[in-house]
């Protein structure tokens, strides 16, 4: 009886995951910041802002983890499951900085976005 080898399908599958979760999350960053009119209220404008803050600082940890030399040594199954949950993982400590402890970036964009709709 023979075997089938798996261990790849993780990993490619994570990879996927992740490019349409990426293409998703600007697509729809896109429609709500295009959406943003005079009518859009002070908080809504914020939460565009925020989002878009949390959007960056995730694209910035995942290249960062890039440059993170791992252990190959280790357990296959191991490898696999920390690619599996890392970029759910990366994702909630974006969100979570960008909330506790804003690098101002979601302020400078409101003022620049409540700037222009008023202008």
């Amino acid at each position: 009886m023979s075997t089938i080898d798996v261990s790849g399908l993780t990993s490619m599958y994570s990879e996927i995951a992740n490019q349409n979760s990426v293409n998703y999350k600007a697509d729809k960053l896109k429609a709500t910041a295009n959406s943003a009119n005079s009518e859009s209220t002070d908080e809504e404008l914020m939460d565009v802002c925020k989002q878009f803050e949390s959007y960056f600082l995730e694209q910035v940890f995942k290249q960062m983890w890039k440059t993170v030399k791992t252990d190959d040594s280790g357990d296959a199954s191991t490898s696999n499951l920390i690619d599996f949950f890392k970029d759910s993982t990366i994702q909630e400590l974006a969100s979570q900085s960008t909330e506790l402890n804003s690098n101002g970036l979601a302020q400078m964009l409101y003022d620049q976005m409540k700037r222009n709709i008023e202008g």
